[in-house]
């Protein structure tokens, strides 16, 4: 397998980079109250023009192969993401908390997110360049995964179970405090319901990491190019649920999409790339076509149910045609 090598000054570079841009993200919008749906569509834009054009950086830098890795890994972790909109969106709704003060609580879960895929990463692929059968395990996790995903609809969640285990242990307030993670109450310092969005998102996150880093890992194993494609695919959510959180719950085959791309990202591991090859550039043809069919199917479905809610009920027997005679 070909390597690319990044010194320490690169990795220091793109930690820069991403604290800016988290910077950005920050203090543009700290006074927003109600950000717009308009508003949130066009920053979710803006996040994925930037995290396409750092391919070219790495075709500059790496090469054109490289660059096809970077794009395959980038636009399944951004697809595996939309499966983190469905949590978010529980766990909100559980803990009533409101429109203005998630995205507090989304900043800081990303920035947790980032810290936490590190990991995951350098981890997946030490244990890749040390032990090869370890391919087999990320295989059929994602392929065990697939399975579950496609059984069980997120969209119809109506709790998060890591909600209901955080609320019986720890002293959590009734209501939010304005945007703060703790408040006291009759002289005893509690939680509110944004620590505890913050915390079963992350404990999330990390649960999606044991999913999502393997299916990364599935295009490329080179460490910088699944690091900054998980980065670039997360740094956008926060705009992108805001942007989706009203119509994600009614994209009802999209979990159907996110199983194809899990079990495709599975088989990939699982058989030998002499069998089989498939380019960065053909997986992330999959992905697209998984995820656009999906997308396609839920919109069409919506549209059709509501044509039919709005289609004028016909007259019951006896009401066709009922006309009074005048005595």
């Amino acid at each position: 397998m070909e390597t690319i090598q990044v010194p320490i000054i690169g990795w220091i570079a793109f930690g820069v980079l991403v604290l800016g841009l988290l910077a950005v993200d920050l203090l543009a919008h700290r006074k927003k109250h109600g950000e717009s749906k308009r508003s949130a569509m066009a920053w979710s834009a803006g996040w994925i023009a930037l995290g396409l054009s750092f391919s070219v950086f790495v075709w500059k830098m790496f090469g054109a192969q490289a660059a096809h890795e970077y794009l395959g890994a980038w636009l399944i972790e951004k697809s595996l993401s939309l499966d983190n909109l469905f949590v978010f969106l529980v766990i909100f709704r559980s803990l009533s908390v409101p429109e203005d003060e998630q995205r507090r609580v989304l900043f800081w879960g990303i920035f947790g997110a980032l810290l936490f895929r590190a990991l995951f990463i350098f981890a997946g692929v030490e244990a890749l360049e040390h032990w090869h059968a370890v391919v087999y395990v990320f295989g059929a996790i994602l392929l065990v995964t697939a399975i579950r995903v496609a059984f069980e609809d997120p969209a119809r969640q109506r709790e998060s179970s890591v909600v209901r285990w955080l609320s019986h242990r720890l002293p959590i307030s009734a209501s939010v405090d304005g945007p703060h993670f703790f408040t006291k109450q009759m002289g005893r310092r509690m939680a509110t319901p944004l620590l505890v969005a913050l915390i079963a998102i992350e404990i999330t996150d990390i649960a999606f990491a044991v999913d999502s880093v393997p299916a990364a890992l599935a295009v490329t194993q080179k460490p910088f190019l699944v690091y900054t494609s998980n980065v670039f695919a997360i740094l956008g959510l926060r705009a992108l649920y805001i942007a989706l959180a009203h119509v994600i719950s009614e994209l009802r085959y999209l979990h159907y999409g996110l199983a194809a791309v899990l079990a495709f990202a599975g088989l990939k591991m699982i058989v030998p790339d002499r069998w089989v090859h498939v380019p960065p550039l053909a997986s992330a043809l999959v992905v697209l076509v998984c995820i656009g069919t999906a997308v396609a199917a839920s919109l069409w479905s919506r549209a059709r149910k509501r044509r039919r809610e709005q289609k004028p009920k016909s007259p019951g027997p006896g009401e066709a045609g009922h006309r009074e005679v005048p005595v």
